[in-house]
This record gives C-alpha cells, sequence and structure tokens, in this order.
C-alpha cells in the first residue's frame, strides 16, 4: 500500500510539472510567434554597375526594409564577371539573413558564360522572392535615322559600315545573338559592357546603334531626345511607355523577355528567415514612395513566396537554357 505521505508527495510533483508547462508554453509560443528581425546589418548586393535598373529597384526596397528592421540595410555594388563576382559574394556568405543578392535572369546563363563554364550559382543559393518585374527594350540612338524594328533591320542590312548591339548582361548578349542570326544581320557585331551605365553612354555617343537593356536607364535619355526606344519585350505594353509597342507587335515576337528582379540568399537559410525574409519584402513593395521608384524604373512589383519564387527561376533556366544551346554566348 502506498502511504498517505506518498500519495500526498505525488501529487505535490505532479501539480509542479503541471505549472512549469503551464509556463513554459505561454513563452515558446511568444517566442514562436515573435516575427524573425535580423540582429545586425544587413548587405543586399547588387552584382551590377549604378545607374540601372536592379541598383534603383535595390535601393529603393532596402531603404523600407531599414525601417522595417531597424537595422542599416546597405546596398553594395559588386560587378564584374557577368555578375559573378557579386552573386559569389552571397553564395560564401553565412546563411543567417544578413546577406542578401538581388539578381535578373541572367544569372542562370552563368553556367553557360565563356570562361565560367561548370560554375552554377543557383545550386548555392536559396530563391526567398520576386520583388518586380519589367519588360526589356529595344534602344537605338537618336542619331539613328530609324523608328522600327523592321527599319532599324533594313538600314543595318545596307549601312556601308556595320551595326553595332552592345549589351549589358548575359540575358540582353543572348538577345543579341539571337537578333543578329534572326534577322540576318551577318556583318553586325555584339559588345559586351559591364554595366548598364556604360552601354547607354555608348549609345547617346551612337558608338553602339542599338541594345536590349532595361528601361529605367535609358528613360531620361529617351526624354531628353538622345536615345529611341523602338519597342520593349514585354506581354503587354510598359505603363511607363504606353506609346511604344511591344516586340510582337512590331513583327518580333521571338524577342520576348520579361526581367524579375530577384532577392536570393546564400543555400542553408533557414526557412523560417526566408518566409519572413520574403514578408518584409511585401510591406516594404507597399510603400508608396518605393511603388513610385519601381514604376519609374519601368517595372512594378510582384512579391511571391520562396516556392513560388524558385518555380519562376527554374521555369526562367530552362527556357534560356534552350535558347543558349542555339545561340552561344561565345563570341
Amino acid at each position: 500500500m502506498v502511504s498517505t505521505t506518498s500519495r500526498v508527495k505525488q501529487l505535490f510533483a505532479l501539480c509542479a510539472l503541471a505549472l512549469g508547462a503551464a509556463a513554459a508554453v505561454p513563452g515558446a509560443a511568444s517566442a514562436q510567434a515573435q516575427p524573425w528581425r535580423p540582429a545586425k546589418p544587413v548587405t543586399v548586393v547588387v552584382p551590377y554597375a549604378p545607374g540601372g535598373g536592379t541598383d534603383t529597384v535595390a535601393r529603393a526596397v532596402s531603404r523600407q526594409l531599414a525601417l522595417i528592421w531597424q537595422q542599416p540595410v546597405i546596398v553594395e555594388n559588386i560587378p564584374g564577371a557577368d555578375g559573378l563576382i557579386g552573386t559569389r559574394r552571397v553564395m560564401d556568405a553565412a546563411p543567417d539573413g544578413s546577406s542578401l543578392l538581388l539578381q535578373v535572369p541572367s544569372i542562370a546563363l552563368t553556367r553557360y558564360t565563356p570562361g565560367l563554364r561548370g560554375i552554377d550559382p543557383l545550386q548555392r543559393l536559396l530563391p526567398v522572392t520576386a520583388i518586380a518585374q519589367a519588360s526589356n527594350a529595344i534602344v537605338v540612338s537618336a542619331k539613328m535615322p530609324v523608328k522600327t524594328v523592321a527599319e532599324f533591320v533594313a538600314y543595318c542590312g545596307r549601312a556601308a559600315q556595320r551595326c553595332a548591339l552592345g549589351t549589358t548582361d548575359n540575358q540582353s548578349r543572348l538577345m543579341s545573338n539571337q537578333f543578329v542570326a534572326e534577322a540576318k544581320l551577318a556583318d553586325a557585331v555584339v559588345v559586351n559592357y559591364r554595366g548598364t551605365s556604360a552601354v547607354v553612354a555608348d549609345l547617346v555617343a551612337n558608338n553602339v546603334n542599338m541594345s536590349f537593356t532595361g528601361i529605367a536607364a535609358a528613360l531620361p535619355h529617351a526624354r531628353a531626345g538622345t536615345l529611341r526606344f523602338l519597342a520593349t519585350t514585354g506581354d503587354r505594353r510598359a505603363a511607363v511607355l504606353p506609346e511604344v509597342p511591344t516586340a510582337q507587335e512590331a513583327g518580333f515576337g521571338a524577342f520576348r523577355s520579361v526581367n524579375w528582379f530577384g532577392v536570393f540568399a546564400p543555400a542553408g537559410l533557414p526557412a523560417h528567415v526566408a518566409h519572413a525574409i520574403a514578408a518584409a519584402l511585401r510591406e516594404a513593395v507597399q510603400d508608396p514612395d518605393v511603388q513610385r521608384t519601381i514604376a519609374a524604373a519601368g517595372a512594378e512589383p510582384v512579391v511571391n513566396t520562396p516556392a513560388e519564387f524558385a518555380a519562376q527561376v527554374r521555369q526562367e533556366s530552362a527556357r534560356l537554357g534552350s535558347l543558349v544551346q542555339r545561340y552561344p554566348l561565345e563570341p
């Protein structure tokens, strides 16, 4: 038989356990309910030179993230090697949410780049979310005597001097190679630049004649009359350029291209941190100033989940991989 004293001791022990559990559970639930925030300053790497759409979007969103997280969010431009130098900085960083990368679909072409074969950044990065998307544009120097894509092709076909197409990243290089091949411009030359600002400057001077480039960097020059938009490459006309036809409307529908501006983190980032970053970015792009900046860059906000963005990256990677087999990036 169990003594009365033993029973009393057992009851006290059970009560103590129950009280301890009751005290512990609310605390645990409260801790889990707290959204993740960075414990130190965050760096957003833009692997291209300042001045392009990627840089513009990164700076607008980072300012708002700093307010949301109550931590400095620093944009760092690290161009070089077709975006790989800056991208590698994030690939090699600790997966703690303090190092993020803002990239474009060109990242999927790194493994096809001459001199970089076998290097696939997507294997060592985690897609977090897209934050905006924009069509590219076919832009020419205003000194060119053409106003449509068809006129540009005809001009280059008969010009005494070879036409030159300037590229800003692997995607624009791929599109330029495709354009030269499909428009049968055998004498045209594709010139590779390290950043958007450089190619825009040479377009203004007519040192190169045409480029597939982002809308943001070319727009001020078009408004000043030194550059001319011939077409945009999205599924519909860009809101900021309603008078400019799409490539499909211009008779060159094969040159469809929609740029997403996507956030990546080092592989190994915990899932709850990735979702928290995506949620903060979703909040950031609701800010009116951020929306105005994105719109001025010829883009529109598009925030999705890590899983949705990962699927988007895979889809675009497959599309670009198919194109690069037909139009290699090699000179």
